[in-house]
């Protein structure tokens, strides 16, 4: 699917209804333990967003969590691979397999799918677009949450209503151009920034960072003290480097009240400094519109800043590349 048709299909995502096939064979669980990488741990994370209270690790590395096997045995491992091929997910399968823990999978097809209906696995086949992982994420998210039984949620998704926001990422990628984006937001919307995070390192192909609030305060602020201090060395390096950033901060009006006053400060402190400062409100009619909406300003703005630079936004020749050398 063409790129640009690629974000606009989000809408159109949120309406998918998923099929779990023996679904049957699932009990009742409190703790969730997903495996995924890269655009496919995205979705995971973003339910600790929808959902704070809920019971999730998200496991990006091989095989299971070194977890005690009485946790593990009570928990639901969801392996969740777009393609169906990743091989640290498909290890994690044998794993659970071998020691038989209760699992769930979620892909497109690929071994994955395979080996969930050969062993009778609990399992949704998503529909295959063509899209990246990382542009599928209401495809994905939509798939997890009907694993975790939550219909309430569901119909949430089915509710949103994305507004045209094309023209605001067009604009804010002419402001982002040339700079290196750090994305700052609550802990509570950490997973949301580091998604804006990973679709500007793979479509656009330069750096991206993201952190989170309080903790910033306490160390990673200090990184950008340019101005305002002594005229020593370690300054004018400060200085110098920290121009190359701009910062984006996603505000929530849910956040604690001392978050956002953390945000307003610091972002003054930064302006102050002459440093390059955008506030995006997070707004919506529920959690998953304003999750959605975020997103796929955040692909929009992605999208147009690989085009000010010429650059296919769907190329992943770096990651291929990095597959067949190991």
């Amino acid at each position: 699917m063409d790129f640009k048709e690629a974000v606009k299909s989000l809408q159109k995502q949120l309406e998918y209804q998923p099929e779990l096939v023996n679904g049957g064979k699932l009990g009742k669980y409190e703790r969730f333990i997903f495996i995924g990488m890269g655009g496919s741990a995205l979705a995971p994370d973003l339910l600790r967003v929808s959902n704070p209270e809920q019971d999730i690790l998200v496991h990006r590395d091989y095989g299971l969590p070194d977890l005690p096997n009485k946790v593990l045995e009570s928990s639901l491992i969801i392996l969740n691979s777009y393609s169906g091929n990743t091989k640290e997910v498909l290890e994690a399968f044998d794993t659970g397999l071998r020691r038989n823990l209760p699992m769930a999978a979620v892909s497109i097809g690929g071994k994955l799918l395979e080996l969930a209906r050969q062993n009778s696995i609990p399992h949704i086949e998503m529909p295959d677009w063509d899209l990246e992982p990382r542009l599928a994420l209401g495809l994905n998210l939509t798939a997890l949450l009907k694993v975790l039984r939550q219909d309430e949620a569901l119909n949430q998704c089915l509710e949103v209503q994305l507004p045209n926001i094309e023209t605001e990422g067009r604009e804010l990628a002419k402001k982002l151009r040339g700079f290196v984006p750090i994305i700052y937001s609550s802990k509570k919307n950490g997973p949301l920034a580091y998604a804006w995070k990973v679709k500007i390192n793979e479509t656009v192909k330069k750096p991206s960072f993201s952190n989170v609030f309080p903790e910033l305060n306490h160390n990673e602020m200090t990184g950008f003290s340019a101005r305002g201090g002594s005229a020593s060395g370690g300054h004018q390096v400060s200085e110098l480097l920290s121009q190359n950033f701009h910062f984006v901060f996603l505000k929530d009006s849910t956040d604690h009240p001392k978050i956002l006053k953390r945000m307003e400060i610091t972002a003054k402190m930064f302006r102050d400094k002459k440093l390059q400062v955008e506030t995006m409100e997070l707004t919506g009619n529920n959690v998953f519109e304003k999750i959605f909406s975020s997103l796929q300003l955040a692909d929009w703005v992605s999208y147009y800043i690989a085009k000010e630079y010429d650059i296919d936004p769907a190329d992943i020749s770096v990651i291929e590349e990095f597959k067949k050398l190991i």
